[in-house]
């Protein structure tokens, strides 16, 4: 397995929004928020693309708001799919391919139904896929579990934000280094 690269490295935010939110539970989706932003925050400082995903927004709402700024400042709006997997979401695939990663990194929810199918797809379509345990959610803490099962079951790479993080930076004593160091304190 090769280090992550954040030339060749893209972040898909998958349908972190208001509705779904509502639903998940407190310290899981706050886990998941804070992580998020420490891996777009980190994509902020490192130069790596960043996309996201908002599953029928017009019934589960927006991204919620704290990664919603968090995408502001990278210049990114997410784009709206109807199918579970974000691949097959014609816009979004065609974004994926523009950008042209060897790798993905996966956080949203749920785990077990859009992380999952997505997951899945990006192996399926050559992309080394890395699913942020720690940074995906599930209504019930057996269906974020069994997801992260079935994403490594596919052949994802099942790691975690700091993992991700340090790996992006690769080496310390760098301005970045610092900057994203301070996120992860």
């Amino acid at each position: 397995m090769d280090r992550l690269d954040p030339s060749t490295t893209l972040i898909l935010v998958v349908d972190v929004q208001e509705k779904l939110a509502a639903a998940m539970p407190e310290e899981s989706f706050a886990t998941l928020v804070k992580n998020a932003g420490i891996l777009l925050e980190a994509a902020r400082v490192l130069g790596v693309p960043v996309l996201a995903s908002e599953q029928y927004p017009k019934g589960l709402g927006p991204t919620v708001p704290a990664i919603a700024e968090k995408l502001a400042p990278l210049g990114v709006t997410p784009m709206a799919k109807m199918t579970f997997d974000a691949c097959s979401d014609l816009a979004i695939a065609r974004a994926i391919s523009d950008i042209a990663p060897r790798s993905v990194v996966v956080v949203g929810m749920e785990s077990h139904v859009c992380v999952f199918q997505t997951a899945r797809e990006l192996v399926k379509r050559g992309y080394t896929t890395h699913v942020v345990a720690d940074g995906v959610a599930s209504r019930r803490d057996e269906n974020r579990r069994l997801g992260l099962s079935l994403c490594e079951r596919a052949g994802a790479i099942i790691t975690a934000t700091e993992t991700v993080a340090f790996d992006l930076l690769g080496q310390a004593g760098t301005d970045a280094f610092k900057a994203v160091s301070k996120l992860v304190r």
